[in-house]
């Protein structure tokens, strides 16, 4: 089990960057993949970034190049850095512990942060 909450989200024009966290509790965080999914309004959830237990990132087309996932195992902590960011990225975002499915597909279990929003706009 883990308890993940989200931080960091907030208001940006378009071009600009926010750095989302998500600390978690248990003593298990380094044995669980985590991932970045979004919401928006009408629209279904959809996995963003994703990072393995050893580090091996993946990232959906629409994002890459621009959002970077991290972890810190020591703090229990995963990041979503986002540089130039569109007013489609609007969204809520929400953090997730789960698993790698080989070769390289994001299994989500069922914890899940409360999410933060991140809007883009002029």
């Amino acid at each position: 089990q883990v308890q993940l909450v989200e931080s960091g989200g907030g208001l940006v024009q378009p071009g600009g960057s926010l750095r989302l966290s998500c600390a978690a509790s248990g003593s298990t965080f380094s044995s669980y993949a985590m991932g970045w999914y979004r919401q928006a309004p009408g629209k279904q959830r959809e996995l963003v970034a994703s990072i393995s237990n050893i580090g091996t990132t993946n990232y959906a087309d629409s994002v890459k190049g621009r959002f970077t996932i991290s972890r810190d195992n020591a703090k229990n902590s995963v990041y979503l850095q986002m540089n130039s960011l569109k007013p489609e990225d609007t969204a809520v975002y929400y953090c997730n512990a789960g698993r790698i499915l080989y070769p390289r597909t994001y299994y989500p279990y069922d914890y899940w942060g409360q999410g933060t929003q991140v809007t883009v706009s002029s």
